[in-house]
C-alpha cells in the first residue's frame, strides 16, 4: 500500500507491517525513510482495522544499519541539530502510538538502527542480529535515544559499553541483557514474529494502550505519581465493554472476544 521510495507498507489485518527498504545501504536511515515511517504512524494511529504494527528490514542482512552517513556530509551543527531532531521526533511518536509496536530484527541494528529498534515496545530478533552504537568511532554519540533508551533499558553501566566502546553484540547476548524480548531461529523468524503480533493483536485495544502508555511515561515521573496514572488507567479501564468481556470469559472459562470498546 501507499507510494513509498524507501519502505515497504503492507495492511494485512489486524496487523500492519512497514519494511525498511534501501538494501544497497542495509537499509540506512535516509531522511525519506523517517519521513514515509511518521506518515505509516500518522494513517494507522485511529485505523481500526489495525491493532499491531510490525517495522522489519528488507532482506536477510539488516534491519536497518543505522544512519545514511551521507547525510552527514556538509552538514554544520544547527543543520545536524534540525536532521537529528526529525528522527527523535518520529521515536517519540512510536513511543506515543496508541498500539503495540514490533521491532522484527532480522539482521544489523546499529545506531540508529537500534535506536529505532529500542523505541518499539517489543524485540524480536532472528538468531542472525547483531547490535551496536558503533558512533563512538566517528567521534560521535548517539543522536536519536540511544543514550538515554539504552540506560533505562539494560541498565547504565551496560548503555556505556554500547555507546563509549561501541561494542556490537550478537542476539543471544542481547537477550541476556535485556535488549531484546526474544530470539528465534532464522529459517522461522518470520513465522515466529507473525505468531507473536497475532497474539498481541487478539488482546483488548484499550487497555494494551493504556499499558504501553503507563510503562512508556509513570517511569519518566517520580514513583508516586507513577503509581497515581497507574491507578488513573486502572480504573478507567472499568468503563470499556473489553473489561466486561475480559471478566466474563473468565468466569464462563471461554477465551475472550475484544472488541476495543
Amino acid at each position: 500500500m501507499g507510494s513509498y521510495k524507501d519502505i515497504i507498507f503492507e495492511k494485512k489485518p489486524p496487523i500492519a507491517w512497514v519494511t525498511f527498504n534501501r538494501p544497497d545501504k542495509l537499509n540506512a536511515i535516509s531522511l525519506t525513510l523517517i519521513q514515509e515511517l511518521g506518515d505509516v504512524l500518522d494513517t494507522l494511529w485511529d485505523d481500526e482495522e489495525i491493532k499491531v504494527l510490525v517495522l522489519t528490514g528488507t532482506g536477510d542482512r539488516a534491519f536497518c544499519a543505522g544512519a545514511d552517513i551521507t547525510m552527514f556530509q556538509g552538514q554544520k551543527p544547527n543543520s545536524m541539530f534540525h536532521i537529528i531532531r526529525k528522527i527523535v521526533e518520529v521515536t517519540q511518536k512510536m513511543e506515543k502510538f496508541p498500539k503495540p509496536i514490533i521491532a522484527a530484527i532480522n539482521g544489523f541494528a546499529l545506531g540508529g538502527g537500534c535506536e529505532l529498534a529500542i523505541s518499539c515496545d517489543f524485540r524480536l530478533a532472528s538468531e542472525k542480529a547483531a547490535f551496536g552504537q558503533p558512533e563512538i568511532m566517528l567521534g560521535l554519540i548517539p543522536g536519536a535515544g540511544g543514550t538515554q533508551r539504552l540506560a533505562k533499558l539494560i541498565g547504565l553501566g551496560r548503555a556505556k559499553e554500547l555507546c563509549m566502546l561501541g561494542n556490537r553484540i550478537p542476539a543471544d547476548e542481547a537477550h541476556r541483557i535485556g535488549l531484546v524480548n526474544m530470539v528465534f531461529p532464522t529459517d522461522k523468524f518470520k513465522e515466529e514474529v507473525q505468531n507473536f503480533a497475532n497474539r498481541l493483536a487478539e488482546g483488548p485495544p484499550v487497555a494494551l494502550k493504556m499499558a504501553k502508555y503507563a510503562c512508556n511515561f509513570g517511569t519518566q515521573v517520580p514513583l508516586d505519581v507513577g503509581l497515581v496514572l497507574e491507578s488513573g488507567v486502572f480504573s478507567v479501564l472499568f468503563g470499556t465493554e473489553d473489561m466486561v468481556e475480559g471478566t466474563s470469559a473468565f468466569l464462563e472459562k471461554r477465551k475472550a472476544k475484544f472488541s476495543g470498546k
